[in-house]
């Protein structure tokens, strides 16, 4: 039995709900709901724009918050507009299906090539970084400073002074029209 307190909790969205009893002195219980604020894995989503440079190597550091939300296993590939996406498993899962359901027609052997042919497993070194290849930086024309943003349900690897370009010609009133034509 649990306090009403429960189902406000439980409303609170991607919030865990921990149930614990302790035992007075008389030994009867007594229970506690709260709620565990922490984020589960992938449930509040890449956010933020962060600012970095790649190695003479074509290394990446990838950002401690983008790291947790990727988790140990992530695909990077090519994305769309000039910059790489980085996916996390389960993500990359969902394309995958996605893609895969497409069929074979002329169209989906495209998607099929854009995204696999260019996709790579890829492999955080002890430093927190990532091997990017040559083929996916000269795609994103990736030299030295790159910006990684987060787009909810994956990352995104830009060349600073593209996304510099592309992030300025978006204002509030263009926004504001692609929502209402999305029925947002």
């Amino acid at each position: 039995h649990f306090s009403p307190h429960t189902n406000i909790i439980k409303a609170l969205g991607w919030c865990k709900v921990v149930k614990s009893v302790e035992f007075t002195h008389e030994g009867h219980p007594r229970w506690s709901v709260r709620a565990d604020r922490t984020p589960e894995k992938g449930a509040v989503g890449m956010t933020g724009e962060y600012q970095h440079t790649l190695d003479a190597k074509g290394r990446l550091f990838i950002p401690a918050k983008l790291r947790e939300e990727l988790g140990e296993h992530f695909t990077v590939t090519k994305g769309l507009d000039g910059c790489l996406a980085v996916y996390p498993e389960k993500e990359w899962e969902a394309l995958e299906d996605r893609i895969r359901s497409l069929g074979n027609g002329e169209k989906a052997r495209r998607v099929k090539r854009y995204y696999f042919a260019n996709a790579f497993d890829a492999q955080l070194d002890a430093q927190g970084r990532i091997l990017i290849p040559a083929n996916l930086r000269e795609f994103a024309d990736l030299q030295k400073d790159v910006v990684v943003i987060g787009q909810l349900d994956h990352a995104e690897i830009w060349n600073s002074e593209k996304w510099r370009v592309y992030n300025e010609a978006i204002d509030a009133e263009s926004v504001a029209a692609d929502v209402e034509d999305m029925d947002f």
